[in-house]
């Protein structure tokens, strides 16, 4: 969708189930092999008490909303603010909302915000996101 498509308050959203090898792909290529992400026995001893996902993996969902759904294909990616709420366990079902919030026209720049939220619809992150839509 170009600006002029676009109003505040449009809003699209995705969902993915985080599987334990959507952990550990994300692990190999990003070479975060944090033991709370990869290492059971580890990750039991701490405050989760067991193994999480990155909170950058659930992340990228947005950027898939942003890119494949609103304002969809030839979306750039200028900024987002992120503040992690809740852990991503494994097999957790998440759905990242972004809702348009403002329209800077003269500027092609949009202002999103970005919540995604867990199968019981506890928030995992909140956060912004800029973004520059297609021009056509």
């Amino acid at each position: 969708m170009t600006i002029q498509e676009l109003k505040v308050g449009d809003s699209a959203s995705m969902a993915k189930t985080v599987s334990e090898a959507d952990v550990y792909l994300f692990a190999g290529i990003t070479g975060d092999l944090n033991p709370a992400h990869v290492n059971e026995q580890a990750s039991s001893q701490t405050s989760f008490g067991g193994r999480i996902a990155h909170g950058i993996l659930s992340a990228g969902f947005i950027s898939a909303v942003l890119a494949m759904k609103l304002p969809g294909p030839g979306t750039i990616y200028l900024g987002q603010e992120l503040k992690f709420t809740k852990p991503v366990r494994f097999g957790d079902t998440i759905t990242a909302t972004c809702t348009v919030s403002e329209i800077m026209a003269e500027k092609n720049i949009v202002k999103l915000e970005t919540i995604c939220t867990n199968q019981n619809g506890d928030v995992v992150i909140k956060g912004m996101a800029t973004v520059m839509p297609p021009k056509n």
